[in-house]
């Protein structure tokens, strides 16, 4: 992995059990999901990625296009205009610290070649083109798991043992990957909550987390203002913080290795308190 964030480094969980790193989430967008979405507000995203980085991230994920459930694709030019710039000026304040959340092989190239050295793709790494560009660029890169595409995925998901059928799903990509050229210690994989999964799906996966390590790869997890959070706590997205530290901690404790949220502060110094707990049990 280009920079100094190689998802094997002790840093992430290796050598302290419970620890999970924070990936704070900027949407460039106009219609994202959490409320929180930047458009044609470069400085602003830059400051926000700021922010979050002095709060405590290890890593800063960007996206210009909305995965939420019934979300209309958005022209390359388009999502490319959003999210260049943002990278650029990021990558340039934090080197080997930028994502890309992209589905689109030429967005993940340009942003690449912009900086970032991640790309985390929720398509689940499907494109021959996406792999090939990955590869090439010697990038790090998170494969996740969606059942159908963001206009879809929510239309009556169904599973006979969900996270068996995820597991099997990352390791086919995971061996697509390998194959094609991706360095393997340099994927990660997650679960995708929320993406073509009910409440019980959702928080199933999270009990069962544990399930995903024999695949061999740091685990990201992403619960963060998720509409399952609000469901469970009848909080609108604004009143979802508790409910997402509270998914974050339990994924830590579960054996998630990175955490994505909108709320960097909080969920550092609820992971905190996690480790010190979890880490040290006769001493805490």
């Amino acid at each position: 992995m280009n920079g100094s964030t190689d998802p094997n480094e002790p840093s992430f969980g290796a050598t302290q059990p419970a620890v999970a790193a924070v990936m704070g989430i900027i949407n460039v967008t106009p219609d994202s999901f959490s409320g929180d979405g930047i458009h044609s507000n470069e400085s602003s995203a830059v400051r926000r990625g700021v922010e979050m980085f002095d709060a405590g991230a290890e890593l800063v994920d960007i996206g210009g296009e909305s995965t939420r459930p019934y979300a209309e694709e958005v022209s390359e030019e388009e999502e490319l205009s959003r999210i260049l710039g943002v990278v650029s000026r990021l990558s340039s304040l934090h080197p080997g610290k930028i994502s890309i959340d992209t589905m689109k092989p030429g967005v993940a190239d340009a942003a690449l070649k912009a900086g970032a050295t991640i790309v985390n793709d929720v398509s689940g790494l499907r494109s021959s083109d996406m792999r090939r560009i990955v590869a090439e660029h010697d990038a790090s890169v998170i494969i996740m798991h969606m059942l159908g595409d963001p206009r879809t995925m929510q239309d009556s998901p169904e599973y006979d043992d969900v996270v068996r059928e995820i597991v099997e799903f990352l390791s086919e990509r995971i061996a697509a990957a390998e194959r094609d050229g991706i360095n393997p210690r340099q994927i990660m994989v997650d679960p995708g909550l929320g993406f073509g999964k009910t409440v019980e799906h959702n928080v199933d996966i999270l009990r069962r987390l544990s399930e995903l390590k024999p695949l061999g790869k740091p685990i990201v997890v992403g619960a963060s203002r998720k509409s399952f959070i609000g469901r469970i706590t009848g909080g609108s997205v604004e009143k979802r913080l508790g409910g997402s530290i509270g998914a974050a901690v339990i994924a830590a404790a579960n054996g998630a290795d990175i955490v994505r949220a909108h709320d960097v502060l909080e969920t550092v110094q609820a992971l905190q308190v996690a480790r010190r707990v979890l880490s040290n049990p006769d001493h805490a």
